[in-house]
């Protein structure tokens, strides 16, 4: 950028003192990509000053300006969902035990700082061995010079799961893995690369482990929307709470007539039309449970069948008491 003078004057003369000069300036039309510091380069922008003195050697101070560029992970790129699987043999030529098979999805490509992914895998263990399902997010630095590449690979988050037993199964249903503070990702730079994976993989004992990698976008401006999680959440809950609408009906039926449940025989076996009278002092001497049993078979009081539509509804008439 062409250097500014101090209040737009070619020749300047200031006293012997301390002087102030605001200033100001445009950055670039053309896009600027975001500061980053990584292990073999760096991508900085700085502001300088300089005062110059005819006689003296000139004076400069710089200050280091952070640059972000700004990725929106609502764009549609980004907003697609991300599916891999993959199948291993464990064990070599005539001694396998078996494969172990892995499958895994993100709803979508792009993420911001902070932001939780949830992680849907299934893990299938047809071998003999004990294997452990795990998830992490690397961050890979592409140094371009000189016809030259160098990389430089890091683990910047990561997350684990349970063990599964051979000839078990495993379901991940939005298992989360929380996004660390980190760089945005740098794609348009010809020199300097960064770029981010998911990767859902396998650690199998005395093998290699069964990976996936999905690509990650870790953007600057959040999704607003709602995302696909949601509306399938709720798509679900609708499906499965479906079911109640086929077996309650729409008017329920009024509860039997007990009459019509016990029969008068029945109802005479058990209890007596008129209850013998009971001696007090016999009552003592016999034991308790002797006394439960008159009671036991007792029906509740007889109720009706009552009329959804009633036409006429009788008038409370008030009591009065005398004491």
């Amino acid at each position: 950028m062409p250097p500014l003078r101090a209040g737009g004057e070619e020749n300047l003369i200031l006293l012997a003192g301390r002087h102030e000069f605001p200033f100001s300036f445009q950055l670039p039309q053309e896009p600027l990509v975001t500061s980053f510091t990584g292990k073999y380069g760096s991508i900085q922008y700085c502001v300088k000053a300089v005062l110059e003195r005819p006689v003296a050697p000139d004076q400069s101070v710089e200050r280091e300006l952070q640059v972000i560029s700004h990725i929106d992970v609502s764009s549609p790129a980004l907003l697609m969902p991300v599916l891999r699987s993959r199948e291993k043999m464990v064990g070599c030529w005539l001694f396998t035990s078996g494969p172990v098979s892995l499958s895994a999805k993100i709803e979508r490509k792009g993420y911001c700082n902070g932001e939780a992914i949830p992680i849907y895998a299934e893990i299938e263990n047809c071998s003999s061995r004990l294997v452990v399902p795990k998830a992490a997010i690397f961050q890979t630095q592409t140094y371009l010079a000189s016809g030259k590449t160098k990389t430089f690979r890091q683990m910047v988050a990561n997350v684990r799961g349970n063990h599964i037993a051979s000839g078990s199964t495993d379901t991940w249903n939005g298992k989360t893995l929380k996004i660390p503070p980190v760089t945005p990702s740098i794609l348009d730079c010809c020199i300097i690369r960064v770029e981010y994976t998911l990767a859902v993989y396998i650690h199998i004992p005395g093998a290699k482990k069964l990976m996936i990698e999905m690509p990650l976008v870790i953007g600057t401006i959040p999704c607003t929307g709602f995302s696909s999680r949601n509306s399938s959440v709720t798509s679900q809950f609708s499906m499965d709470m479906s079911w109640l609408a086929l077996t309650m009906p729409e008017h329920p039926e009024a509860p039997p007539n007990y009459a019509d449940v016990v029969s008068e025989e029945e109802c005479c076996r058990h209890v007596p039309a008129y209850p013998q009278p009971i001696d007090c002092e016999e009552q003592l001497s016999c034991p308790m449970f002797a006394y439960i049993q008159e009671f036991r078979f007792q029906p509740p009081p007889l109720y009706s069948e009552i009329d959804p539509h009633p036409t006429d509804v009788e008038e409370i008439q008030p009591v009065s008491f005398t004491l």
